[in-house]
């Protein structure tokens, strides 16, 4: 087994992960993510309502919601925006709904009372992992929201009952690795996006080969770097909420440094 990869990290090392709050400042939680190369904005939107299947269905409490977008500079070669092609692509609709699932995994959505939140997960830089960047960002952008909310009297428990990351694995040149940054997800055998709880609980695991198979010993071995990975991400997003309830003036001084990098 090599000791370290492309960029000198051990196969069990996750990318520099950093988080940037209060980037989005009409939004109620906002944090700009950055796994490695690949930076998401990630931002928490309250509306006063509901859906109206909820109302029509007359459910109780609130809903959660996620919208994911590749900017059209995110890439190498330019993107081209949905609004252009006149409907949201494939990918883009998978990753949205896979946002959403996550965190209302996490979320009592009764305590909410009638509200939505929209968590928008906007990819400025993409170097693989921007699904699993958008729903450790977006959670944390969420934890941001409800605590305002909570500050304001408005909630009368606080609904985020676990933090919920996601980190990507998978077999690169036969050796099972944690973290895949773009150059190793393009040569990756084997590809799996897993999203954990803090607690170590599993919400969704998704995983294929490329045009190979994998063992089970494989699959385990991806798994336990995921939980290792997630573990790490859990401290780290803990750490970030904490810091951005801290009044601070330097958030835009740091978002510069973030892209000057």
């Amino acid at each position: 087994m090599p000791s370290a990869r492309h960029d000198g990290r051990q196969a069990d090392q996750i990318r520099p992960i950093s988080f940037i709050p209060h980037v989005a400042p009409y939004a109620a939680g906002s944090v700009l993510v950055s796994f490695g190369e690949t930076r998401v904005i990630c931002a928490a939107t309250i509306e006063e309502d509901v859906p109206r299947w909820m109302k029509m269905q007359r459910v109780e409490g609130g809903w959660l919601t996620a919208e994911y977008s590749m900017l059209p500079y995110s890439t190498l070669e330019r993107k081209q925006r949905d609004i252009t092609r006149g409907k949201i692509d494939g990918r883009s609709s998978e990753i949205q709904r896979l946002i959403g699932r996550a965190l209302r995994a996490v979320t009592d959505l009764k305590k909410l009372g009638q509200r939505t939140i929209w968590i928008d997960c906007d990819v400025l830089q993409a170097d693989g992992g921007t699904r699993t960047a958008s729903i450790t960002g977006g959670c944390v952008a969420l934890a941001i929201a409800l605590n305002k909310l909570m500050a304001a009297g408005k909630l009368k428990g606080f609904p985020l009952t676990k933090l919920v990351s996601a980190v990507s694995a998978g077999v690169v040149g036969g050796v099972p690795v944690l973290d895949l940054d773009y150059v190793e997800d393009k040569d990756a055998s084997v590809d799996f996006n897993v999203v954990m709880t803090e607690s170590g609980d599993f919400v969704e695991v998704q995983g294929s080969g490329e045009e190979a198979v994998f063992s089970g010993a494989e699959m385990t071995a991806m798994l336990e770097l995921a939980t290792k990975g997630a573990k790490e991400l859990s401290a780290l997003q803990r750490q970030a909420i904490l810091e951005a309830d801290r009044p601070s003036g330097d958030s835009l001084a740091a978002l510069a440094a973030a892209f000057s990098r």
